[in-house]
Formats: structure tokens, sequence, C-alpha cells
């Protein structure tokens, strides 16, 4: 049993974790929809720096007009090691239109390095444990790993069970998230 000090001190803690998400989340959404945030950007989700597969700095405007898989992965999930060769199958027969960018759930820096090299993953990352990576996680209501989620070209949610649409739909699943877009995306 808990004491009543125990129980106020835990609901107090509840209420301020509620009450941070809640203005996390307003402050995120109004990101993804403020056009004068987007900038260049396919969306305010998508940090104006990345990383390419060497690690250097590079900026996120090679994306404009792309569908954006957003990957929340990590080196140490085995369903995120199994999927990442498929994944880079699609991204590699549709990279004239769709783009990975890796929001990984690495404990450092360099342990994402190396599973970008391990995997020669060809796309861009997220530098690791960014502000940019959390908000994107806590924003789009990740929960579990892998996870991604498909952006149109204007940055809106398409998809959030890309995983499961390239495993069963497999080339098909670029169809889908094109016909899913609003028209003129």
């Amino acid at each position: 049993m808990i004491s009543i000090m125990q129980r106020n001190k835990a609901l107090g803690f509840l209420f301020i974790l509620l009450v941070g998400s809640a203005a996390v989340y307003t402050l995120s959404s109004k990101n993804i929809t403020d056009p004068e945030k987007q900038g260049s950007k396919p969306t305010g989700l998508i940090p104006q720096t990345l990383l390419n597969s060497e690690g250097k700095e590079v900026s996120s405007a090679s994306l404009t007009g792309k569908y954006v898989g957003l990957y929340f992965s990590a080196s140490w999930c085995g369903p995120c090691r199994s999927f990442t060769p498929e994944l880079i199958q699609f991204r590699n027969q549709h990279k004239d239109k769709f783009e990975v960018i890796l929001v990984g759930g690495d404990g450092t820096a360099k342990d994402q390095a190396k599973y970008v090299k391990k995997y020669q993953m060809p796309w861009l990352s997220m530098i690791n444990q960014s502000d940019a990576a959390k908000q994107a996680s806590q924003s789009l209501g990740v929960q579990y790993i892998p996870f991604l989620v498909i952006l149109d070209p204007a940055g809106q949610v398409v998809s959030k069970d890309g995983v499961k649409e390239i495993r069963t739909l497999k080339n098909a699943a670029m169809d889908s998230w094109m016909a899913s877009a609003p028209k003129g995306a």
C-alpha cells in the first residue's frame, strides 16, 4: 500500500508529465503545420541539418518534392536489423521520389554511426539523441521500433504503418502512399 503522501506525489508527477507532454505536442503540432516554419523543408518534423552516411552535416533541402520515410530504428533492435535491408532495397527502387531519414534510437552517436555503416544505409540521419529526433518521436507517437512514418512532399503524414506496408505491399506501397496524399502534394 502506498501512503497518501506518496500517492499525492505520484499524482503530482503524472500531472506535470501530462501538462509537459501536452505543451510539447502543441508546440510540435504548430511546427508541423506552420508554413513559415517549413521553409524549403518538406515538414517541420525534419530539421534543417541532417547527417549523410559518412556523418557529415548536410541540408535537408535535397528532400524537397519527395516522399520521406522517417525510420525510427536502432542497432540493438533485432526486428530493425531484419527490416533495414528490406527498406534499403525499397528506397533504392524508388529513390527518385522517396527518401529515408533515420531517427536513431541508439544510446550514442558512435553506435548510430556504426549501425549506418554496417548496413550501408544510403540515406540521411537525424543527429543522434537530438532535440529534433526526440520531438519527432514524441509528436508522432512512436511507441516501438522499427517504426516508419511516411510524409508526402508537403510534409503531411500519409502513413504510420510503413513497415507493414513495405512488407506486405512491396513496391505497391509507394503507389498506395501516393494515392493517399492530398491532391497537389
